[in-house]
């Protein structure tokens, strides 16, 4: 059996009810349940919260919340992987043990039904423990520059000063729209960034961090701008 399982804690401090705020006409979490119902990966959609309103809008939106989570999992310090063996565990101990679970961000508009496919064929095909999405960066990490104490700048790495961007060696980050491992492995409490995860590519104009009311926005004319770009009115 193969289980999304979405996080979705009600104590967002920089965006508060950021989880079922408005997003572009809708409530946030609704596009990632739109996209894990619409995937065909998934027996079932599991919406993880401590939150009665949270599990209301998600009920209604098509996801399952079968149990609340504890309030040790649900505050600014909870890990992830806890987090999804939560699920995994409570699953477990009501017959209905997962082969695999996708642990898709409830903030994660951008989130296509096909990446999720691809993330799956990934950890299908390598039998690594996880498979996540990542993005490239666009400006070479090599030349990145820190503020000093004085007003002035410096490079981390003043080595590279003079070296021609083409020549860096690109670099990549998490893309924070999905996760797909083996039970196994969010249980074992394995981390996901190591050399047993594979990389799911993601475009970076699709990958976008909301964390404040500034990456919100951002996000709403990323968006509302590829819809209209794909003549698409959702």
């Amino acid at each position: 059996m193969r289980v999304a399982v979405i996080p979705a804690r009600g104590g967002s401090k920089r965006i508060p009810r950021k989880n079922i705020r408005p997003f572009c006409g809708r409530p946030m979490i609704a596009w990632s349940i739109e996209a894990a119902c619409t995937s065909g990966c998934f027996d079932r959609v599991i919406v993880s919260t401590d939150d009665d309103e949270i599990a209301t809008a998600a009920e209604r939106l098509g996801a399952e919340v079968p149990f609340r989570r504890p309030q040790a999992l649900a505050d600014d310090y909870a890990g992830t992987v806890p987090v999804v063996a939560h699920a995994i565990e409570w699953l477990g101990e009501h017959g209905a043990a997962p082969d695999s679970v996708c642990c898709l961000y409830a903030t994660a508009p951008f989130v296509r039904a096909a990446d999720l496919r691809r993330g799956l064929e990934a950890l299908e095909r390598t039998g690594c423990d996880y498979a996540f999405s990542v993005t490239s960066y666009a400006f070479p990490i090599q030349r990145a520059l820190r503020l000093t104490e004085d007003g002035r700048v410096a490079m981390f790495q003043p080595e590279y000063a003079t070296t021609r961007s083409q020549d860096l060696e690109e670099a990549w980050h998490d893309a924070g729209q999905f996760y797909w491992g083996q039970s196994e492995a969010w249980l074992g409490n394995r981390p996901v960034m190591t050399s047993d995860a594979v990389p799911v590519v993601l475009p970076r104009e699709r990958v976008q961090d909301i964390d404040t009311p500034e990456d919100w926005r951002r996000a709403e004319w990323l968006f509302n701008a590829m819809q209209a770009e794909a003549g698409e009115s959702r």
